[in-house]
């Protein structure tokens, strides 16, 4: 496992293909088999076609990798949609998910309903305590989020790609939102959460990009067309942060846990 290196592809039209060839160059397979239970968390925040959401066949090939991998691993694909109007298993369904699952012979969770052990951390300011999924403290994550841009966070990439992890039992405080609580000091809620739990490894869809915000305007253009992989949350997300042309010293949550949970400076680009 190594931190502060990014993994970088060009994407070649082929999720399989370029998916394969870039896990092998990160040696993730190796980690992967210590496991016995992968959660691969998307970015399905609302039922809406990518780039707002993680593409399906980009999830269908990370299963697959992980099965050739670790075969007796249990293999999970669960996010917790921000919607009011529907559930996650809604959002699965409209966006290929439940039949992708199916074919696959794995299974899919809405984390919004998933049990939830309580978690705390008093030295925190922002969530000194959290209710976090068990399923996701107890397995191995990896991290599927879409290159976009965010009107209040600055950027939406893997680190606030956990939000979709918090149950709206205790982040659903009033709005139109079922993570409403975030809003709040939403670069120490996004750093706080990461405190708790990061993704153990991360995927990044930088193929298209939004360049304005997360659920509406312009795509980026020229298109990136890139994948890029890590275990080191920060290093990737100030990554990112570059190919959106925003600087990641000015995105709050990233400086809060550089240093910390990864490198946001100096880190490695290695072109596969």
């Amino acid at each position: 496992m190594k931190r502060g290196v990014v993994y970088q592809k060009i994407f070649d039209g082929d999720w399989l293909r370029s998916l394969f060839r870039l896990l092998n160059a990160s040696s993730l397979n190796e980690t992967l088999l210590r496991q016995k239970r992968v959660l691969i968390k998307p970015n399905i925040v609302e039922a809406l076609e990518p780039p707002i959401t993680t593409p399906v066949g980009l999830v269908a090939s990370i299963v697959d990798y992980v099965k050739s991998a670790v075969p007796d691993a249990e293999v999970i694909v669960g996010d917790g949609t921000g919607s009011l109007e529907y559930d996650t298993y809604n959002a699965f369904d409209r966006l290929g998910y439940t039949a992708m699952a199916e074919e696959k012979g794995i299974t899919l969770t809405d984390l919004n309903d998933e049990p939830l052990i309580e978690l705390k951390r008093p030295e925190l300011k922002r969530w000194p305590e959290m209710h976090l999924p068990e399923i996701v403290m107890e397995s191995y994550l990896i991290s599927v989020p879409v290159l976009k841009a965010h009107s209040l966070a600055g950027v939406t990439l893997t680190m606030k790609n956990m939000m979709g992890a918090c149950p709206p039992s205790h982040y659903c405080k009033g709005g139109h939102w079922k993570k409403s609580s975030f809003h709040e000091r939403i670069h120490e809620a996004i750093a706080d959460l990461n405190r708790y739990r990061t993704p153990d490894f991360t995927v990044l869809d930088a193929t298209v990009g939004m360049s304005e915000a997360h659920l509406w305007g312009a795509e980026c253009d020229p298109r990136p067309n890139l994948i890029l992989a890590s275990f080191d949350p920060v290093a990737i997300d100030a990554c990112g942060c570059g190919i959106l042309n925003r600087g990641p010293v000015n995105i709050g949550h990233i400086t809060m846990v550089d240093g910390e949970l990864g490198c946001m400076e100096g880190y490695e680009v290695v072109e596969v």
